[in-house]
């Protein structure tokens, strides 16, 4: 590819989970082992699950994750918008990194002229976004063009589907940014849910002339059987629409990705793909994760999960910890919400009992906080003073800014890094130190630990192998449990291998010729315009 900022392309899909973030990592990944220059992209995004770039900016973890396998260091352009529920109508607005407030969906979104059908609510495409949405549409575009400038390539990742006519006015990641920065868009379907060409189709067709003109192509995902009996519905796709299909993906288990979004995470499942390999001691470890509302950075479990001879479960039931070895509670964004329902479920006695048997928890963040003595709270929820659980001697007072941070420093003797994302200040008024950091001060200690209970705010502590390590037999030793880890688990390297196969998945079965052309070239001309109720 020649040339400094030569292209884009848009990775849309036909609805929430059809396979975006992974295909946006995968042309990454397939782009960087050629030698091209490649960065992520997501205007605008809706996750619980967040990240700390290196200069103290939040953006979700998907975009830190497509970085990954870009080979670069995420950065807040990659993600200018991203909006993290507090609830079903309300959002933390984070923009350029930094939090800007909370807003309602219709706040933010803004109530479209006309009503009363698709045309009133802009489906047609046609004039200016409400107000304020042009503002936000310059800055992503804005942010877009810089990382143009200085990369070969952007892929692109939209949101939901790009034909929710209802919002189609005020869109900034899906057509709206397609058509501000002619952008080639190739449209992602699920054919494992079933419905693919339907989807696809109906897509196409309710998108705007204009819109349509920039709609490049197909790409169907998790596919599985006999590729040659959905060849003549490809074909008649192509015929119906004008539109080729650029690859068929196959359905492959364990990918491993970082989600976008914790809200629909089953409440009794396990957590990815348990390890194929068998516990490397004699005993196996089973971890229970509580599934709090509003639950974030549930991801911090997944270094825990990818260990042989570890089991890891959500649980919501108090019964289903009786037998666990370690309870987890992870983060967050409504830490008084969590704390009401874990007192409701029943949860909050059975955590009570463990800690009074010397049995292990551990608290992560807006868990670390439900476990300490007394919260503050006048700014997430604005319940004021609230008692916690009281396992931990600690109080937690909420600031109006929030913490950014990438920490690093020594737990258990061991190197430990992470990263912090909250507004709970802590303070520790006992117990024992869980994380030291270090800096140029001293070693000043993050979290807190009494007996077998533990607490911090550091995520991603447990990526750091030595301490996941060191742990895990602290946890063995207190449960009794004959378990050890295996010395030669390499979380980073297992994260490598998943965004190998992610490349692969795309150099293996997708047209990559006609994908280095959308996004050297751009769009073809003379896309034909599919009608609503063609044919």
């Amino acid at each position: 590819m020649s040339g400094r900022g030569t292209g884009g392309l848009l990775v849309a899909g036909t609805t929430s989970d059809a396979g975006k973030s992974v295909v946006t990592a995968g042309i990454c990944r397939w782009l960087a082992r050629k030698g091209i220059r490649v960065a992520p992209f997501k205007a605008q995004n809706m996750s619980l699950n967040s990240y700390v770039t290196a200069d103290g900016a939040e953006i979700g973890r998907a975009q830190a994750m497509q970085a990954a396998a870009a080979r670069v260091e995420p950065s807040a352009l990659m993600n200018p918008v991203l909006l993290k529920p507090g609830g079903d109508r309300t959002s933390q607005v984070v923009l350029l990194g930094k939090a800007v407030g909370e807003m309602s969906a219709r706040g933010y979104f803004g109530r479209h002229p006309g009503g009363g059908g698709p045309a009133g609510d802009g489906a047609d495409g046609e004039g200016a976004p409400p107000a304020g949405r042009a503002e936000l549409l310059e800055t992503v575009a804005g942010c877009l063009e810089e990382l143009r400038r200085t990369h070969d390539a952007v892929v692109c990742e939209g949101a939901g589907s790009p034909a929710e006519i209802n919002l189609r006015r005020s869109d900034i990641v899906n057509m709206g940014l397609a058509r501000a920065c002619r952008l080639p868009v190739l449209v992602v379907g699920d054919i494992d849910r079933g419905g693919v060409f339907a989807s696809l189709f109906g897509t196409t067709a309710l998108l705007a002339p204009e819109d349509q003109a920039l709609l490049a192509g197909y790409l169907v995902n998790k596919f599985r059987g006999d590729g040659s009996l959905l060849e003549p519905g490809l074909e008649m796709l192509r015929k119906l629409t004008g539109r080729p299909t650029l690859g068929v993906l196959p359905y492959r288990h364990g990918l491993g990705i970082d989600e976008e979004d914790g809200l629909r995470v089953s409440l009794r499942g396990t957590v990815r793909e348990s390890a194929v390999a068998g516990p490397y001691g004699a005993d196996v470890l089973r971890v229970a994760v509580l599934p709090v509302p509003l639950m974030s950075n549930f991801t911090d479990v997944d270094a825990l999960a990818a260990e042989p001879g570890v089991v890891v479960r959500f649980s919501d039931r108090p019964e289903e910890l009786a037998d666990a070895d370690l309870v987890v509670v992870p983060g967050t964004r409504g830490t008084v919400r969590a704390l009401e329902w874990v007192r409701a479920r029943g949860l909050a006695a059975a955590l009570a009992r463990r800690a009074a048997e010397g049995r292990p928890v551990l608290g992560i963040c807006g868990g670390y906080q439900l476990l300490g003595e007394r919260i503050e709270d006048d700014v997430e929820s604005r319940a004021g003073e609230v008692d916690g659980l009281g396992l931990l001697p600690v109080r937690v007072r909420f600031a109006p800014d929030k913490t950014l941070a990438r920490p690093h420093g020594l737990a258990l003797g061991e190197p430990v890094e992470g990263y912090e994302i909250h507004h709970g200040v802590a303070e520790v008024r006992g117990g024992e130190p869980f994380l030291r950091t270090a800096d140029d001060d001293g070693a000043p200690a993050d979290g807190c630990r009494v007996g077998t209970v533990w607490g911090t705010h550091w995520h991603g502590s447990l990526e750091s192998d030595g301490f996941r390590r060191a742990f895990l037999r602290q946890v063995a030793a207190d449960a009794g449990r004959a378990f050890e880890p295996a010395p030669d688990t390499r979380f980073a390297a297992l994260r490598e291998e998943q965004l190998d196969r992610l490349g692969d998945l795309i150099e293996e079965h997708a047209d990559t010729d006609a994908l280095l052309r959308l996004i050297e070239h751009g769009v073809p001309e003379g896309l034909p315009f599919v009608p609503p109720g063609a044919p």
